[in-house]
């Protein structure tokens, strides 16, 4: 217990580093550089009112991304005590996976693992939902999981995700913002006397040198974030593509460019760059372009026909739960119990 309570003090290390060099970057910028270096008023306020703006901003992005908790599976997902000592009685692989068929027979589940079997999580006792992964720093399922972030000690899933991209992007213009401000006082810096780089001058130096760093870094991840959001990926889908009945597919949740971002960011634009929750869904099922059509996505290589009806209309094998508190399925979007759908499922398998 002991070890376990200094493992998670540890743990917010990265988070107390990031803190102090951003309360270090307020003294530098805030003091130092608005209030004793520059001499024009009205450049001073302006200076001073766009950077709160980005401060605030970044910070409550990276508040929510920190304490947001990950969603973790429905009790529907849970085995009951019931089935897990079924579960625990079969040696056989076969078996097992025959108990957990007949439990994940109503679960909106498409993915399998790489042989083709039922995604189970041995420690939550649990079948694992679409894109769900088991977290080995927080030893628990996690909703979407993208990865386990040191820096914000906390794990980027459906939960924060959204909060995670806004904190990349405001932390990004905040260091652009400091850079560029800071650029012509750094320059006049080398123009003053040795005595004076030891004292005052020497933060304008170092805060330049850490905001221009900080935003190489910050750009790149950035960059590959969008590129993610675009795809409708997640960090472990890049390195692992998801696995369905007729096998890998690494664009097997993308549904075009413009309704990937909204699965991230919701419906209203209103609240797209505000560090609120608005992603569509319960994090425990997504519309698949193997069942979906779309007119901005390619044919999938599943073999299966496309749906040339409405674009607001699609068709699922499979009844979701909480079908009234997913936004994913909303604006008339059903699911049908198909028999002859799941039969043809059967025998693809």
């Amino acid at each position: 217990m002991a070890t376990w309570d200094c493992r998670r003090v540890l743990y917010w290390i990265p988070v107390l580093f990031i803190c102090l060099i951003v309360a270090w970057s307020y003294y530098a910028y805030v003091v130092q550089l608005c209030i004793e270096t520059i001499e024009n008023l009205g450049e001073k306020i302006v200076y001073l009112v766009a950077y709160h703006v980005f401060f605030i901003m970044f910070v409550w992005a990276y508040w929510q991304t920190i304490f947001t908790k990950p969603m973790n599976p429905l009790k529907e997902f849970h085995l009951s005590h019931l089935d897990k000592e079924l579960l625990e009685r079969e040696d056989r692989g076969e078996s097992q996976q025959e108990i957990l068929r007949r439990i994940a027979k109503d679960l909106p589940i498409y993915t399998r693992t790489t042989s083709g079997a039922i995604r189970y999580c041995e420690r939550c006792h649990l079948v694992k939902p679409d894109r769900c992964h088991h977290c080995s720093v927080c030893d628990k399922c996690i909703l979407k999981m993208d990865h386990h972030c040191p820096w914000v000690n906390n794990c980027v899933g459906f939960s924060n995700y959204k909060f995670f991209t806004l904190f990349l992007a405001y932390s990004l213009l905040y260091c652009l913002f400091v850079t560029a401000t800071d650029l012509q006082y750094f320059i006049k810096f080398w123009t003053v006397s040795m005595k004076t780089l030891f004292t005052s001058k020497f933060h304008i130096m170092f805060l330049f040198f850490a905001s221009s760093m900080f935003s190489v870094s910050l750009a790149s991840l950035f960059s590959y974030h969008c590129w993610l959001v675009c795809k409708n990926r997640s960090t472990l889908e890049v390195f692992r593509a998801p696995a369905f009945r007729h096998g890998t597919d690494k664009n097997g949740f993308s549904l075009g460019v413009s309704k990937n971002l909204r699965q991230v960011f919701g419906d209203q634009k209103k609240y797209w760059l505000l560090p609120i929750f608005s992603s569509q869904g319960d994090g425990c099922s997504f519309p698949t372009c193997l069942v979906n059509a779309d007119p901005e996505q390619p044919a999938s290589p599943s073999g299966h026909a496309a749906i040339n009806s409405d674009e607001d209309t699609h068709q699922f094998p499979a009844k979701p739960l909480r079908e009234s508190q997913s936004r994913l399925l909303s604006n008339g979007q059903t699911w049908t119990d198909s028999e002859g759908t799941e039969d043809k499922d059967r025998e693809g398998v």
